[in-house]
This record gives structure tokens, sequence and C-alpha cells, in this order.
């Protein structure tokens, strides 16, 4: 008779569930991103070849072209980074030949689909919640998670990319990195409770990752619409001659609104999945610690400002008395990996982190 399922066991297989169906719509995306792409490019080559069109609207498509192939650049620079990283973490244990499988799925469509998802900033200026750079590596973390990853890889191979991905990446990778440190646990009802903890957060990412699907959905049928919008303007386009001044005042005014059309387009490559970023950024906790009139306390926190916005994120929406706080605190400190990738010692880690992080949290959410 198979052992019956533990409550943790039986959250994380459901979020692993809500993962993989947010990764089908995400490799969906990445296919109708492309797409959606080549229709703006092939408008764009469209709009560059008509004659005396005024300087503000000519400046108005060119800006957006730039937004555009920031995105793939971005896309490609995630392809690029991923496989780079992969190859470097290569042979060290499970991690490694997690990482290996994933290699296999991640082309540039899939890149597309990431970089969509987690946000681009456009011209140096972030779209998304996150900079540039940390989108890109909250991307990199999701699929360094394992979230892309085939076979027997899972999230675990998201050690690999830890220190890529920085505290965004050891958020997301949640729960999946911690759950070894469970069998650390001598006392059966202090394992119990602390199952009963990391199936909590199993189940609040359950209901990120749903609702994210939800805007995903909402995002791929949008795509397919405006994607067939621009199609048909640039067949609309070819009919209206290639000199704007010889143009009637109809045709005029839809080629500004073509270039509308464009611009709501492109917001549709660049703007990220919301459900899917991270409840907790640097920049908040960089607002929190600023906050702090005591200076050596505020000293404090930006000292230890990687594992506080990682444990942040790993809270968000988490109510835990005193006891269940210290007793997360003690499974976290005996994972020495883990800590290491959060840049902390053993003797570092005292329980003032996690009081730190609720306190982050608050400052934020006024939890």
């Amino acid at each position: 008779m198979a052992k019956k399922k533990s409550k943790l066991q039986l959250a994380q297989e459901e979020a692993q569930n809500a993962v993989n169906k947010a990764n089908s719509k995400i490799e969906d995306l990445g296919t109708l991103t492309s797409t959606l792409y080549t229709e703006l490019t092939n408008i764009q080559d469209a709009f560059d070849a008509i004659r005396n069109v005024p300087n503000e609207k000519r400046l108005q498509y060119e800006e957006l072209k730039k937004i555009r192939l920031n995105w793939k650049q971005q896309a490609e620079k995630i392809e690029k980074d991923y496989k780079n990283a992969a190859v470097k973490n290569a042979g060290v244990g499970a991690a490694g030949a997690g990482v290996g499988v994933a290699i296999v799925t991640m082309g540039p469509t899939v890149a597309m689909g990431v970089a969509t998802t987690f946000g681009v900033a456009s011209t140096g200026t972030a779209i998304s919640t996150l900079s540039g750079a940390a989108a890109t590596n909250a991307a990199l973390a999701w699929i360094g998670g394992g979230a892309l990853a085939a076979g027997g890889g899972g999230m675990a191979a998201g050690e690999a990319f830890l220190a890529l991905a920085g505290p965004v990446g050891w958020a997301i990778a949640g729960v999946a990195l911690l759950t070894s440190s469970i069998f650390m646990i001598k006392s059966i009802n202090d394992k119990k409770h602390i199952e009963d903890v990391f199936a909590l957060i199993s189940k609040r990412d359950v209901t990120s990752y749903e609702l994210a699907i939800v805007e995903l959905n909402e995002r791929i049928t949008r795509i397919k619409d405006e994607s067939k919008k621009l199609h048909e303007a640039i067949d609309d386009i070819h009919s209206f001659g290639l000199d704007y001044a010889t143009m009637t005042e109809e045709q005029q005014y839809t080629l500004g609104a073509y270039v509308n059309l464009m611009s709501s387009s492109t917001q549709l490559l660049v703007n990220p999945i919301l459900g899917l970023l991270p409840k907790y950024t640097e920049e908040d906790f960089e607002k929190f610690a600023s906050s702090e009139t005591d200076k050596e306390k505020s000293k404090w926190y930006l000292d230890y400002k990687m594992i506080l916005v990682s444990l942040s994120n790993f809270l968000y929406k988490i109510e835990l008395n005193d006891r269940d706080k210290k007793l997360l605190w003690k499974t976290l400190r005996k994972n020495k990996k883990n800590l290491k990738s959060l840049g902390i010692s053993k003797k570092e880690f005292g329980i003032e982190i996690i009081d730190a992080a609720f306190a982050a949290l608050s400052y934020k959410y006024g939890l």
C-alpha cells in the first residue's frame, strides 16, 4: 500500500502542477510574441517607406522601434545567460543534471515568452516594477528554478542559478529549495509544524500561479487580436501610396490610428505578467531601510539586504506565531547551502533576521 502523502507533498504537487500550466502558457506566449514582433517589424517597414511623414509621428514610431528591439535583445540575453549558466553549473550534482535537461527546452520563442512575462526595460526606463536587470534575473530564476525544466530536475535545479539570479531568484525558487531542511528536524511535532508552514507558502504560490494563468490567457487573446489587426493594417497602408503629402485626410488619420495600434501592441510585448512578479523588490527594501530613524539599525538592514529581500518574498502573506517563527528560523539555519546562497553565515543568521523580514513586509503592505 502506497504511503499517504503529507500535506506539504500535496501542496507542492499542486504548486508544481500550477507551474507546469503557467509554463505551457508562457511557451504559447513566446510563440505569439514572436509573431507579434514580426508583424510590428513589417508595419514599421511599411511606415519607413512613406515619404514626408510629419516629424512628430515619425519620432513616435521610431521610439516604438527602439522599445521593440530592446525587448528582442533582452529575450536573446535571457536565452544566452541561461545557457551559459547551465553549462557553467553542469556536473554539480542533481542541480546540474536538472539544468542540463532544461537546456533542451530553452529556445528563442520560450525566451521571448519569459522576457514578456517578467517585463523588460524600455530605452533605459523600466516599464515593469522591476529594473531591467532585476527583470532579467527574475526570468532566469524562474527558468533556473526548474519552471521550464523537463524531466527530473524540477525546482531543485534552481540551486545552480541562485548566485546568478540574486535574492529575487531565491524567492522564486521558494519552498522547493528548503524542504531538504525538514529532514534535519528531530522532533516529530516540530517537523509537522514546519511542514504546515511550508504547505501554507506553497498554497499561496498556487494562488499566484493561478491568477498569473488568467493574466497570461488574457495577454494571449489580446496578442492574437492585435497581430491580426496589424497584419490587416499593413495591406491598408500599402494601398495609401508612398507620399504622406498626397494622402487624403482620412488616410492620414488612419495612419495615426495605426501608430496608436503599434504603441498598444508594443506594450503587449514589454509589460510584465504581474502575477509572477516578486512581491517585494530591492527598491521596496531601500525605502524601508531609509525610513528607519536609528542609523545603526538602518545600516544593519542594508548589510543584510539580500537575505531580507529574499525572506520578504518568501514570507509574503504568511502569518506566523512566535513559535513558528522560531522554528522556521532554526530550519533555515540548518541548511548551509541555502545560507550560502543568501550570503550569510549560520552565526550571523539570528532570529532578528526573520523579525526584520516581517517588519519590511509590514512597512510596504501594512500587515
